[in-house]
């Protein structure tokens, strides 16, 4: 009896030991939880103190870290006047579109009071990603990182870093930005631009009394950094520069990328880059500017300034006590990072070009090869009439407004993904949206003579596994201007690019279907083209927008409308019972 109650026991107790080996065998995830409160909070930039939305607190927002295959469950409760949405940028959300956040898209918003839970799982992704608002310009300090760590004992493709270093670009505007944006959506005008940008919510010392509120990193000599760099800027696309250091890129968008070495980053808003920054093996006797400050393409006004970080080494005991005394204090040279011109285009094509998939057999670049469907979107702006008995800002008296293949698009105001899951489609949005421009013209010489645009919620729908090829087409209407476009859902492959009017009897014998960038955001070149393809593999309602966030306000967003398949794991599931109500 003793000696099996002894086995029994013993059983018992391996089974126990096993358990760890069999959760590591399989590389165990587990379950994350976060509670977001959205609270206002009192600010001081630039000398001047604001109210501003976020979340517990903080600004910029928490962190939220993960291993690939683990389920975030991310509890949100909205304190403040404002309707709110939250939106995981890049994650894909396969069969989880409940949970990906852009208002009246996926979800109605969080109202004042209420609260809801986005739940969801990071499937085949590692690296680094964002969190953001996304309802009206609510993401100006609604922000924060995602760092998605590979499976445990899962290595980088390159060398190991000493440590990791979240390096977030944002927008300060001092006004208040809910106010701003609602008086030029009313008068047509374009919104005032901002005052600053920021490194980590910190404006630096190149403003205005902003010396103390300046992002500092300190080094160690010989060391090997990842900085883990994210634009959340509204409306600006950036260069980034470490004064007198070489930086070397390895991934995009959460995608690792073949490693290539540069002194400049170009990143544009929605966009994240890992780049691996290798610390000299002597402190030297000064400081290092890193420094952002924006690329801008187009005729509009753009905020000309520069954010400011310090990256400073640390000194070795021996060398500190060496130093005497009186230079303890002694504050260090501060070397200026080089930049290039704010329309340096040439130096953005080229940077772009630069970025292409690992394409190996452990991370292989999934390109179609095959193309089920085509299309030809124009991206650009134009101008809406003004409403009668109303003098309006845009050009002769008009609104400016942007647009897709012209239609500028209307938010509804209840969810597309509700109406398409209930098939309640009518009266809420029509599957007509035009897969090339009604009108052909001269997309980037002389603009036609009439530059309206019409209104509509119009989306495209596809069959489940449709292999997706799309060209956008910047326009020269009102100015050309480099648009950062964003799709939620997928990534996409970018097989290729070019100047002028895409040409479709010669440019796409040049595609790259080998090792094309993968990303979930990418510049249109100012007066210029991007072709993309990706697999619409992903059940649900997907955004596609301008990450320029002025530009998604007159209208330059549209929706892909992904139908189920016929298997259980190709069907969207039901909503959660607390999805938020309009």
């Amino acid at each position: 009896m003793m000696s099996s109650q002894i086995r029994v026991v013993l059983f018992a107790l391996s089974a126990l030991w096993l358990l760890p080996e069999i959760a590591f065998a399989k590389h165990a995830a587990i379950t994350r939880h976060y509670k977001f409160d959205i609270k206002m909070k009192n600010v001081t930039r630039l000398c001047q103190s604001k109210s501003i939305v976020t979340v517990n607190g903080q600004f910029p927002g928490p962190r939220i870290i993960a291993r690939e295959g683990d389920r975030l469950v991310i509890k949100v409760v909205n304190h403040v006047q404002f309707n709110v949405t939250l939106h995981w940028h890049g994650i894909r959300q396969l069969r989880s579109g409940w949970a990906d956040g852009p208002a009246y898209i996926t979800q109605c918003p969080i109202q004042t009071g209420q609260s809801y839970v986005y739940n969801f799982t990071v499937t085949g992704q590692r690296g680094t990603l964002f969190w953001h608002a996304h309802i009206s310009w609510l993401r100006v300090t609604l922000y924060g990182p995602i760092v998605i760590l590979p499976k445990r004992h899962v290595s980088y493709p390159f060398l190991q870093p000493f440590k990791e270093v979240p390096i977030i670009f944002g927008e300060w505007w001092k006004a208040d930005t809910e106010t701003l944006i609602s008086q030029a959506l009313q008068t047509g005008a374009a919104p005032n631009i901002s005052d600053a940008y920021t490194i980590n919510g910190l404006p630096g010392p190149s403003y205005n009394c902003s010396a103390k509120d300046t992002f500092k990193l300190n080094v160690k000599p010989g060391k090997t950094y990842l900085l883990r760099l994210i634009n959340a800027a509204l409306n600006d696309e950036l260069f980034f520069s470490v004064a007198n250091h070489t930086l070397t890129v390895v991934e995009a968008d959460a995608v690792y990328v073949k490693p290539f070495k540069t002194q400049i980053v170009l990143i544009s808003p929605g966009q994240t880059t890992n780049v691996l920054l290798r610390a000299k093996s002597k402190a030297p006797g000064t400081t290092f500017a890193m420094s952002a400050r924006p690329y801008s393409s187009g005729p509009a006004a753009f905020d000309n300034t520069t954010t400011t970080g310090i990256l400073e080494y640390e000194k070795s005991p021996s060398s500190a006590s060496n130093s005497n005394s009186n230079n303890k204090n002694k504050k260090l040279p501060l070397l200026q990072a080089v930049l290039p011109k704010f329309n340096d285009s040439s130096f953005t094509m080229k940077f772009n070009k630069k970025i292409r998939s690992l394409a190996n057999a452990k991370f292989p670049a999934n390109v179609p090869t095959k193309v089920d469907r085509r299309f030809f979107f124009t991206v650009g702006l134009g101008t809406l009439p003004c409403p009668k008995n109303q003098t309006c800002q845009g050009p002769n008296n008009t609104k400016l407004a942007a647009s897709v293949n012209n239609v500028s698009f209307v938010q509804p105001n209840t969810a597309i993904l509700q109406a398409h899951f209930f098939n309640k489609a009518k009266g809420v949005f029509t599957t007509d949206f035009p897969a090339n421009p009604l009108i052909k013209f001269n997309y980037t010489g002389t603009p036609p003579s009439n530059i309206m645009v019409n209104n509509g919620t119009k989306v495209v729908a596809l069959p489940f596994n449709t292999r997706v090829e799309l060209v956008m087409q910047d326009t020269s209407i009102i100015g050309a201007e480099s648009h950062p476009l964003h799709l939620h859902g997928f990534n996409f492959f970018v097989v290729g690019r070019g100047l002028g009017n895409f040409n479709p009897k010669k440019d796409p014998a040049k595609f790259n279907l080998v090792d094309p960038a993968e990303r979930n955001t990418v510049g249109v070149p100012s007066g210029g083209w991007v072709a993309i393809r990706f697999l619409a593999d992903n059940p649900g309602v997907w955004f596609m927008h301008c990450h320029l966030e002025v530009h998604t306000s007159w209208g330059l967003k549209m929706v892909w409308v992904v139908n189920d398949g016929k298997g259980r794991k190709q069907k969207l599931p039901p909503p959660p019972s607390d999805l938020p109500k309009c």
